[in-house]
């Protein structure tokens, strides 16, 4: 008879035999020092990209969106590719912290905060094409339900439009909160710390008079909680309304049940990517190797390949259900001649290759765990994401069921500049963040210390032994 059976120790999620005071150190150390040389470049350059994209849409809305490549066939093309695709990369955020905290996760404490931030950020990169695609900005305030005296504004109920607004407001709404709160804790210790009037003046402000007291934790460990419960289904929800504008419509390849969880299951697939090209800048920069290890790396690689497997079994249902509907507008949109080998073949094969063959390496552990090949897969699959809103967008509007409106769409250099413009917005706000505060939830990392920290997990091993 065997002997009886051991579990294996789990890796520890904080190398490096650190005590609570070296946790406080290492957090903080970004915010206290002076920023260095590679932050000052990354600043100036999303600066440049940022005020380049002002200047295309301020050229927008003062010419017109057709200054966009849109035509009368293709009237959403780059700026809804781009809505899409950044609601997809605020995706993870809200799962990394609403739904890994109700499962108890402890490998979530060291990512949660920057995925929070990445969240919040997409989102206001999102909103502002659909705003810019109104053609009247000044009036974007009509999408919401107004009182009678502003005149007869209330919005269609009925349209998928509609349900968006409400989604991503909601979402932003209960993503800020969620955000914040668990950084009060973190803003009372760099009020504690504060060397100047200032400073200290402005992180008591933030801290909401924050003490460290046994109360204070446990309204802040039920809100937690409360607010995780909100959250969770708004994963689930924000993405679902999103896929609405497409599947509630009679246009052939949107018009189909599969979109819901197709994009939802997509969203969380590119936005732990993009969650994972942040953090492997951030562990870089920020000196953060002991807090994000190779096992939190490998963790957020497994969680890709498992929504990337959902991603490959909805494609194969998307051209199955193409290919058995015998409809040869479906046959365009799915099947060669169309999609595969049609005008667009290269943003088809872009998709197929960037989202389906390149992660599939992280199947095996060699590939998951080096971190070059790691960023660049993570790169790799936000490029593929964006292919796929462009694919599903541009692909399917690009031939109608009138020969006669069919045409091609080619983005113009305002799109492209708006499109880029966005992306220095989102760099400049997530380097601002990761200077003034802490990149880290240091609280929690205190409370998994004696559980998930190396010198602990050494001790326990000796014990075993």
């Amino acid at each position: 008879m065997s002997g009886h059976y051991e579990a294996p120790i789990r890796e520890p999620l904080i190398i490096g035999h650190k005590t609570y005071h070296d946790i406080t150190e290492d957090i903080a150390r970004p915010i206290e020092e002076r920023a260095g040389k590679l932050w000052w470049i990354s600043l100036y350059a999303a600066l440049v990209l940022f005020i380049y994209g002002f200047g295309c849409i301020a050229y927008t809305i003062g010419t017109g969106i057709g200054a966009w490549g849109l035509n009368r066939t293709i009237n959403w093309g780059w700026d809804i590719t781009n809505f899409v695709w950044w609601v997809g990369i605020g995706h993870a955020g809200t799962l990394i912290s609403a739904v890994l905290l109700l499962f108890r996760q402890r490998w979530r404490m060291s990512v949660n905060r920057s995925a929070e931030a990445m969240t919040i950020f997409a989102v206001v990169q999102a909103a502002i094409f659909p705003v810019i695609h109104m053609g009247r900005v000044w009036v974007g305030y009509w999408v919401f339900p107004l009182p009678n005296q502003f005149g007869s504004l209330w919005g269609n109920f009925n349209s998928p439009l509609l349900w968006d607004v409400f989604a991503i407001s909601t979402y932003f709404s209960v993503s800020t909160v969620f955000w914040f709160m668990g950084l009060i804790p973190d803003f009372a210790m760099i009020r504690d710390r504060a060397k100047t009037p200032w400073t200290r003046k402005i992180y008591t402000f933030l801290a909401f008079g924050w003490g460290g007291k046994a109360k204070h934790w446990q309204r802040f460990e039920e809100l937690s909680l409360v607010l995780a419960g909100l959250a969770t289904p708004l994963v689930f929800s924000v993405h679902t309304t999103v896929s609405f504008d497409f599947a509630t419509s009679v246009i052939k390849g949107w018009h189909s049940t599969i979109y819901p969880p197709y994009f939802v299951a997509g969203a969380i697939f590119s936005g732990f990517a993009m969650v994972q090209t942040l953090l492997l800048i951030a562990r870089k920069v920020c000196h953060l190797e002991d807090y994000i290890t190779m096992y939190h790396i490998e963790i957020m690689n497994i969680v890709i390949v498992v929504t990337g497997g959902m991603v490959t079994v909805a494609y194969a249902t998307e051209y199955f259900i193409g290919w058995y509907s015998g409809s040869r507008f479906e046959d365009f949109t799915y099947l060669s001649p169309g999609a595969a080998t049609g005008p667009y073949w290269w943003a088809f094969w872009s998709l197929i290759i960037c989202n389906l063959v390149i992660p599939a390496s992280f199947w095996f552990k060699r590939a998951r765990t080096n971190i070059i090949w790691t960023f660049i897969v993570a790169l790799i699959i936000n490029i593929g994401m964006w292919f796929e809103r462009f694919d599903i967008i541009v692909i399917n509007l690009s031939r109608d069921y009138l020969p006669g409106s069919w045409t091609m769409f080619k983005p113009t250099i305002i799109d492209v500049g708006v499109y880029l413009g966005t992306i220095g917005f989102f760099s400049v706000l997530f380097l601002l963040y990761a200077r003034t505060f802490p990149v880290i939830a240091q609280a929690e990392l205190k409370s998994i210390l004696k559980i998930s920290g190396e010198t602990y997990k050494a001790k326990e091993g000796d014990e075993h032994h």
